[in-house]
């Protein structure tokens, strides 16, 4: 086989960067404080079935997505990490326990407040799928954008649809710009989704 020319590699280069672009375009959007605040919003309302819904949905985005995405940036502002990603596993440990403590607090305010079922189920699904990624993440680097991704549209298939089911082509995007950025292998990001669903239909079908 011929070797590589530097026009070849001239002509490689722009669609190399393009692809770059939009698989972080699609990390960026598609995070998991952004997935969590747009669905746990939509479960909140299907578990009310009225506005008051919203409110329980925005503190469960609150406590699983927003204060944990706020602890990253506190972390980053002291140099402790380069960017969100958090890439050195060996460094995410804090993270999970943050919000382990985030949602466990979040979710007592549920119970004290008589909040829906549906929303708190919820909140435990999240709580658990954060323990087993901590587990995981001892010995192997899993994806958690890719696990989120997955128990959010799970969840949403459960308490609004099965059409929910479709949203899945998020979370396939969701792991390709993972992939394609560098961040996981194939093998991080489908065990993430994987644990995703399991802990989300665990709780919605074995409570």
């Amino acid at each position: 086989m011929a070797p590589a020319t530097t026009e070849d590699a001239v002509s490689t280069a722009p669609a190399t960067t393009a692809r770059t672009s939009v698989a972080r375009t699609v990390t960026e959007v598609l995070q998991p404080r952004n997935v969590l605040l747009a669905g746990m919003l939509a479960i909140g309302l299907a578990a009310a079935g009225d506005w008051t819904g919203l409110l329980w949905g925005f503190l469960g985005a609150l406590c699983a997505g927003l204060v944990p995405a706020g602890y990253i940036e506190w972390e980053r502002g002291r140099g402790t990490w380069g960017d969100r990603h958090v890439v050195d596993r060996t460094k995410r440990a804090p993270i999970f326990f943050v919000i382990l403590g985030s949602i466990g607090a979040g979710s007592v305010v549920m119970v004290l407040g008589n909040a829906p079922g549906g929303i708190l189920v919820a909140m435990l699904a999240l709580w658990v799928m954060t323990i087993g990624l901590l587990a995981v993440n001892t010995v192997w680097k899993i994806s958690v954008d890719s696990a989120v991704a997955s128990a959010v549209v799970a969840l949403l298939a459960v308490v609004h649809s099965p059409w929910w089911l479709a949203a899945y082509a998020l979370t396939v995007a969701v792991c390709w710009s993972r992939v394609a950025l560098g961040y996981h292998t194939v093998a991080q990001t489908v065990a993430g989704a994987a644990l995703g669903v399991a802990t989300t239909l665990a709780y919605a079908f074995g409570g």
